[in-house]
């Protein structure tokens, strides 16, 4: 099964020489035990932009959807043998890099 595991922060560039080291150590586990599809750190919602063209009349807003002070900053996609496995990788992956998580599974699996 596959997953995503949105890290939520309320600051940019935030993580800390140790944070990135246990990100850095949590990776190297998802890799050695099959569980890594990919992971990248994202922008910050102000530098987001919205697009839509479902009527064909391109329009492309500056910011992000969610007025918020909390956003994505990063995320982890993994395979997981199962919700419960997924969970407990999700549950590391917020100890590592020190933020709350979202998981949400894959469609269609």
């Amino acid at each position: 099964m596959r997953f995503v595991i949105f890290v939520i922060d309320d600051q940019i560039n935030s993580g800390s020489s140790h944070e990135m080291a246990a990100i850095d150590a949590f990776n190297d586990g998802l890799q050695q035990n099959g569980n890594w599809i990919y992971a990248a750190g994202i922008a910050a919602p102000t530098n987001a932009f919205l697009i839509d063209n479902t009527k064909g009349e391109e329009q492309i807003e500056s910011g992000s959807l969610f007025d918020s002070n909390q956003f994505y900053s990063g995320f982890w996609l993994i395979n997981a043998d199962s919700l419960d496995q997924a969970k407990e990788l999700a549950m590391a992956g917020s100890k590592a890099c020190n933020r709350r998580v979202e998981l949400r599974a894959f469609l269609g699996q």
